[in-house]
């Protein structure tokens, strides 16, 4: 059986192939059985869609993969701490694990700013384990935005 960290690795590969692209490198991975069903990377920027988080894209696909919204047994690894909305579809889609890499101080509600995936007025709640990786996932994120400030900076 693999272990949390290799399934982040997968999730940090994903978050990679957004950064290619110029998106913010967050990447998601979804295992049901041991097996992963689903991966995704934000695509927001690219295709200027406001709901296309790497958690919400793993989902959709998870979802369409087994037939079912209900991905009771499914654990979604992510790179970045999940914001209120890709919380809100991991109830509802009643993910059993939810396993991320770095805290966002910023918008993170599964721990950090409030814990949506644990709130027991939720008819479901997610099983939450943080900082798989969380150097190599939070590093992802500062060199990215360090190089994007870096280019504002010499288009100025």
């Amino acid at each position: 059986m693999r272990n949390d960290e290799y399934y982040m690795h997968l999730a940090i590969e994903e978050a990679k192939k957004a950064e290619k692209i110029g998106e913010v490198p967050i990447g998601a991975v979804i295992v049901y059985n041991d097996q992963v069903i689903a991966r995704a990377h934000n695509l927001r920027e690219r295709d200027q869609r406001s709901i296309a988080h790497a958690e919400l894209l793993a989902i959709d696909e998870a979802c369409r993969k087994l037939g079912t919204w209900r991905l009771e047994q499914a654990t979604l690894y992510v790179t970045l701490e999940p914001c209120a909305m890709c919380a809100g579809a991991i109830v509802l889609s009643r993910i059993k694990r939810v396993v991320f890499g770095a805290s966002d101080p910023k918008g993170g509600c599964a721990g950090t700013l409030m814990n949506l995936l644990q709130e027991s007025r939720f008819n479901h709640q997610s099983e939450v384990v943080s900082g798989v990786l969380a150097e190599q996932c939070g590093d992802l994120l500062s060199q990215f935005f360090r190089r994007l400030r870096q280019q504002k900076k010499e288009k100025k």
